[in-house]
């Protein structure tokens, strides 16, 4: 950790500079940034740049687009093709497809446009006790505006705590992966109930692809959540949602499919929040992901001041590399601090006296160093659960 406390509010905040300046930070090398996007050598000390000075995650987003993404009559016909197949498999039934909404822009406007392809969705959120006030109102708008159905999980709070009371003090990094397990095997259950095979994803490439493998978790990962949990934690986990391998098993017997439409439509982020805002009466988070107040502190606080992770940093990489914004005025956006003041000083309040922190305890975890997710058990697959059966991976993958 490289920070420097703050004298007007006693809180340590992240140091760009002295991050750039450490070579310890940087892999071991001077500082280096990608000449055509914002990721460097603090994002990732083992970032590669060819001749130019234009980094690896540039060359990784054109493979990822050319491979997903579908524009024009392409994307049309694509997009045709998976509405017809979701309505076709939906029948007779109630729903003929299940997402997730938090009140973002991208589980948002999918939920919009669900309703514009004519899909007819059980529209499904995660409580776990974090919701902005005007997250909440975001979701009613979707909900009342567009008529689906919606199921609310609100998550039992004192085990959701315990189990992020237990990633705190194991140290590891991505402390969200609680809530995107819980989301992720919410959704499967409630698919498997109502017979519903296609999960619509808002996760798309064009905003959201550039992302260093170090700064996350798999989050399907039972069991680094359990062992990490066990460890750690006091409270017994009697109700959070845990996408166990009996319930990926389940999912992959009955078909269930997670799909990714917004990679067939023109998906520009500022045109799509003008469209939100005018038909839902959307209202801006100020931050991707913002709409949970403790995304907003983890991200715009504990990733940057223990983790020396600006995740600005990547997403608006991923509009460059989209062709949404140039470099100029991604770098006016990283120059503007990552959290409002008072935001941060009323968030920083709040977030210790939920969890039960006291400043000093909370100052003192931050200085603790990193540890590791692969420290604590991860899940295996087969081939490397069961190393005889290696030989047969090659042989299986060519009968495919």
């Amino acid at each position: 950790m490289i920070a420097v406390t703050d004298k007007k509010s006693g809180i340590p905040r992240y140091n760009e500079q002295a991050c750039r300046q450490s070579r310890e930070i940087n892999g071991g090398r001077p500082y280096q940034q990608c000449m055509v996007s914002l990721m460097d050598t603090i994002s990732d000390p083992n970032i590669s740049f060819d001749a130019n000075g234009i980094s690896s995650y540039y060359y990784q987003y054109q493979t990822a687009e050319q491979t997903y993404v579908r524009q024009g009559a392409e994307g049309d016909a694509a997009l045709k093709k998976l509405i017809e197949t979701i309505k076709a498999s939906g029948a007779g039934k109630k729903y003929d497809c299940i997402t997730g909404v938090s009140g973002g822009v991208d589980s948002t406007y999918l939920t919009y446009m669900a309703k514009q392809w004519g899909l007819n969705p059980l529209v499904v959120h995660f409580d776990n006790g974090w919701n902005s006030e005007l997250a909440v109102k975001n979701i009613e708008n979707i909900i009342s505006k567009c008529g689906f159905d919606l199921y609310t999980l609100v998550v039992d709070w004192e085990e959701f705590k315990d189990i992020q009371l237990s990633y705190f003090k194991a140290s590891v990094v991505d402390i969200e992966a609680i809530t995107d397990h819980a989301i992720i095997a919410t959704l499967h259950k409630l698919a498997h109930q109502y017979g519903i095979k296609y999960i619509l994803s808002g996760n798309n490439i064009v905003t959201e692809a550039t992302l260093p493998k170090h700064w996350i978790w798999t989050k399907t990962d039972h069991v680094n959540l359990r062992d990490i949990h066990r460890k750690h934690g006091k409270v017994p986990l009697k109700t959070f949602p845990l996408f166990t391998t009996r319930l990926k098993k389940l999912s992959k017997i009955k078909g269930v499919e997670i799909v990714y439409p917004l990679n067939y439509v023109h998906y520009n982020k500022a045109e799509i929040k003008k469209t939100i805002i005018e038909k839902l009466e959307w209202r801006d988070y100020g931050g991707k992901h913002y709409e949970s107040v403790f995304t907003r502190f983890y991200q715009g606080y504990i990733l940057p001041v223990k983790f020396n992770i600006d995740k600005r940093k990547a997403h608006l990489s991923n509009l460059i590399f989209s062709g949404q914004i140039d470099k100029q005025h991604a770098l006016e956006e990283i120059d503007k601090p990552i959290y409002d003041e008072e935001v941060l000083r009323s968030d920083y309040e709040f977030v210790l006296k939920k969890l039960g922190f006291t400043e000093a305890e909370f100052n003192q975890w931050i200085r603790q160093p990193r540890h590791e997710h692969n420290e604590y058990a991860v899940e295996q697959s087969v081939w490397e659960k069961y190393w005889l059966l290696r030989p047969f991976k090659k042989l299986r993958g060519g009968m495919q």
